[in-house]
């Protein structure tokens, strides 16, 4: 159920990245005052809730990944935590791959 509740935060994040883009496509001043919003302490208080909602939502939803999407080859059935270490892996290397991007690294 506490998983569920999650995707109310993400669905509010949503709005808010419509959002600036919307203020993106009104022009320079509106998406600096749209960016000067965000600075805000509450904002990044909401991020930094929403962040740890989305991290606790995507480790539930890999833990219960055998269960969902149990996959067969012949008669043998793949293990469940090579199933959820797949998970892992790629949103390791996704978002290592993002961050790349971003010139973050």
């Amino acid at each position: 159920m506490a998983r569920e509740v999650t995707c109310i935060f993400i669905a509010i994040y949503t709005v808010i990245l419509v959002f600036g883009c919307v203020r993106l496509a009104q022009g320079r001043e509106a998406y600096e005052q749209f960016l000067v919003a965000l600075g805000a302490p509450s904002s990044i208080g909401f991020h930094l809730l929403a962040l740890v909602f989305a991290i606790y939502h995507s480790v539930t939803w890999f833990n219960l990944a055998p269960k969902a999407l149990p996959m067969h080859f012949g008669d043998k059935t793949v293990p469940p935590a090579a199933i959820a270490a797949a998970h892992y892996i790629g949103w390791v290397l996704i978002s290592v791959a993002l961050l790349l991007i971003a010139g973050a690294f």
